[in-house]
């Protein structure tokens, strides 16, 4: 246990250190430019999409986490901080689990 641990503290700080020493001509070229600014969105979205919808290795249509996923949107499409954003997709989604949904 310890060694993975240890690994990935590792991998951790090697990744840290290679974005550190990445020379700035490689930063500066437009295609990795573009590559850095989507890359996050489309982790994020994958992220999304395996709670929002995955239960182990299945796929699970629940309507809790869906109605949670839909006020989330609804909020950030008010523009409502992230925090906030947060707030409401669990007290939608805590409100109907607690409503038996």
């Amino acid at each position: 246990m310890w060694i993975a641990v240890i690994a990935t503290g590792l991998g951790c700080y090697a990744l840290k250190l290679g974005g550190l020493l990445t020379p700035q001509s490689v930063l500066e070229d437009p295609r990795v430019r573009r590559f850095t600014e989507l890359v996050p969105v489309a982790l994020l979205t994958a992220l999304i999409a395996v709670q929002a919808l995955a239960d182990g290795r299945s796929l699970d249509f629940d309507a809790a986490r869906m109605a949670g996923l839909a006020a989330a949107v609804g909020a950030l499409l008010l523009r409502a901080p992230f925090l906030v954003v947060l707030v409401v997709a669990a007290g939608v989604a805590a409100g109907l689990r607690l409503l038996g949904v």
